[in-house]
Order: C-alpha cells, then structure tokens, then sequence
C-alpha cells in the first residue's frame, strides 16, 4: 500500500524522476513548470524544504512499496488556521483512487497533525477528474476562480465538522 511521507532531502532523485516522467502529462491540464525548474531542480527542493520547516508549508508524498512517486498533496500558505491544498498524480497511477487516497491522508494530517481547520483548493473546469476528488473528498465549491488563465472552481473544506459521508467511504475503503 502506498504511503504518505513528508517531504525530505532523500525524495530528491525519486520526486525528479516523477516530474520528468509526467512533465507532458502534467501540461495538459496546468502550466508547464519550465525547463528552469528542471535545471534548477536541487535548490528549489532546498527552498520548499525551508519553508516546510517554518510550518508555512507542508509538502508530502505518495510513494509506492518500491519509492516510486505516485503523487504530491501540498499544503501551502498555511496561516490562521487555513491552507490551500495542491496536488499532482502521476498518469500511470491515474484512475486507481490514488488522487482522492492521498487528499483524504493529507486533509487528515491538517486536522490532526497540522491543526488546520480549513483547506482551500481549486481546479479547472477542464480537468473534471480533480474536481470530482475534491467532491468526494468533503470539499465544497463556494465559487469560480481563473486558473493561468482559465476558467475554474474553488472550494473551502471545513475541517471542524464531522467526518463526511465521502469521509466515511474513503476510510471504510482503507480498512
């Protein structure tokens, strides 16, 4: 079973390969990250993991029984109790429950281990896989956003209530 890690130094080669891997996937549905991400790949992880250790941040990552990346759940801007969540699965873990596993662990951590109370997360109106995640996984859309330029949902999670029947299925379907 996969396994939700903090992100960390050691992730370096494994994270790089899953962005090269999916770097075409990833551009269909949002911007393209640029080759300087690539080339400058090291010292951006090295920033993220700055940040993670103010709490500003928190990044983790799904990772399969052999370390392979399956995907990425970030929790960033995190203040007053809120953070917006982010997150990219890679193609060949598609359409196996991966997307909306890794959201329910890390809505989880936010309440139990980061003490956060509200997520906030978006998606485009063409990328109707990720807003069907955020559905089933307790997210409520409170309005439309524009995403690099397109059009898109936003919706606000409260973690304060209880569990939610999307809640309830997704930890029945880990048991």
């Amino acid at each position: 079973m996969p396994e939700l890690q903090r992100l960390d130094v050691h992730h370096a080669p494994a994270l790089l390969r899953f962005e090269q891997e999916n770097r075409a996937y990833f551009a269909r549905s949002v911007p393209d990250r640029g080759d300087d991400y690539f080339a400058e790949f090291a010292a951006r992880l090295a920033k993220l993991l700055a940040e993670q250790a103010t709490g500003e941040c928190h990044f983790h990552l799904l990772v399969d029984d052999d370390g392979t990346v399956l995907g990425r759940f970030n929790l960033v801007d995190v203040a007053e109790g809120s953070a917006e969540l982010g997150y990219r699965v890679a193609e060949r873990a598609t359409r196996r429950g991966v997307a909306q596993d890794g959201v329910g662990r890390v809505c989880d951590l936010a309440r139990e281990e980061y003490g956060l109370r509200r997520l906030v997360a978006s998606a485009a109106l063409a990328n109707p896989a990720s807003l069907a995640v955020l559905r089933r996984t307790g997210f409520v859309p409170v309005g439309e956003v524009r995403l690099s330029g397109q059009p898109g949902l936003r919706h606000v999670r409260d973690l304060t209530l209880l569990p939610s029947p999307a809640d309830i299925r997704w930890r029945s379907s880990q048991a």
